[in-house]
């Protein structure tokens, strides 16, 4: 397909935050729009799936979606990264193959847990361990966690299981029905590959590329694809090479249409999550405003730069700064870094960023009643 002329970075940026803010909607509809939310267990001031919705669904709360979810054809799973994903597009993974094969006897003692879980419904990862007595095993960080626990992770990886909700934050896994037969893999493949094109383009070649072949974590038997797909990805979409950089996109949109414009005019503040679509490659984001963001929850506190979990500060169609925020007995407390080394001079800015402080704290605050959005 030819370059396309006449559209600079400024478009691309704009185009960036006009597709992923969209007009808030339902929790299901947002989901779908997004194809895929990534999750992360760290709440700070509340976890990144929660970050990630609250500006894309009306009247979000923390937490909405772990109370939600069991009445949502959603599922947790892992795809590119590990989140929630429509279980029509979780479906198209499995049956997922392609893991090493388990010894003899890891494969009973899965075996037995299933059977364990079948004629309970779903279970607490607690239950499974008073049960089977599994004991302890070293974790992927050379620490020690629950046998059980990792064969339930294990479980959940291969389709054996499913996560049916949360109690207090922790999985609870119910036995998960058997696949259909997939289509042919490498219209599986294209599909699955659009759902990350979807949400995180406009995109460099190098982060369609990392993508593409990250789809192999969520579908390991068809890791043979990635190099035809990514090819066929390539062929099919729209692109232009700005400063030495190939970006790509979806054919149905148009990154230079005049409808962009407004996210340079509005006066809009936004604190977004570290995993958020907008901020989540690094690659993009240096190169739409100019510097680096890093995400240093796992940093030494010594080394940080912007804090432990500091969250990208959106002005208009610019990222100016950063928050570290907190929730503290009802009260929120907040810390903000400007790359310019102080704050906008307008008078609008100081007024969104108190409108931004105040959805936080209402979107932080426990509903009186359950979410229905």
């Amino acid at each position: 397909m030819p370059a396309m002329a006449a559209i600079t970075l400024e478009h691309l940026r704009r185009h960036a935050l006009a597709r992923s803010l969209f007009t808030p909607t339902t929790l299901p509809r947002a989901i779908a729009r997004l194809g895929f939310v990534q999750a992360d267990p760290i709440r700070a001031p509340a976890r990144a799936q929660d970050l990630t919705l609250r500006h894309r669904v009306d009247d979000y709360r923390a937490g909405d979606l772990e109370q939600r979810y069991p009445r949502l054809a959603v599922e947790e799973d892992f795809f590119v990264n590990y989140g929630f994903l429509p279980r029509a597009t979780q479906r198209l993974m499995h049956p997922r193959s392609g893991t090493k094969a388990w010894p003899k006897a890891r494969r009973l003692q899965a075996e037995a847990v299933l059977e364990f879980v079948r004629e309970r419904g779903s279970v607490h990862p607690r239950d499974v361990d008073a049960h089977f007595q599994h004991g302890k095993a070293r974790n992927w960080f050379g620490g020690s966690s629950n046998a059980s626990t990792q064969l339930l992770d294990a479980m959940h990886y291969r389709g054996l299981l499913r996560v049916a909700g949360r109690e207090g934050g922790v999985r609870l896994f119910a036995a998960m029905a058997a696949p259909e037969t997939p289509p042919e893999p490498a219209v599986v493949f294209d599909a699955l590959a659009d759902v990350v094109i979807h949400k995180y383009a406009p995109l460099p070649e190098r982060t369609l590329a990392e993508l593409v072949l990250r789809i192999r974590y969520g579908a390991p038997q068809w890791a043979h694809l990635r190099q035809a797909a990514l090819a066929r990805a390539k062929a099919r979409l729209p692109k232009q090479r700005i400063d030495g950089v190939t970006w790509y996109w979806p054919a149905s949109e148009a990154p230079a249409s005049r409808r962009h414009l407004r996210v340079q005019d509005e006066p809009r503040v936004c604190l977004l999550a570290p995993f958020d679509p907008i901020v989540w490659d690094r690659r993009r984001f240096e190169l739409f405003w100019g510097w680096a963001y890093r995400f240093e929850a796992y940093t030494p506190p010594a080394k940080r730069q912007r804090g432990y979990y500091a969250l990208p500060l959106l002005w208009r169609d610019e990222v100016i700064g950063w928050g570290n925020l907190a929730w503290r007995e009802g009260r929120l407390d907040a810390e903000l870094g400007y790359v310019a080394g102080r704050p906008p001079r307008e008078r609008a800015f100081s007024a969104a960023l108190e409108n931004e402080l105040a959805r936080m704290r209402t979107f932080l605050t426990p509903r009186r009643e359950p979410s229905r959005v």
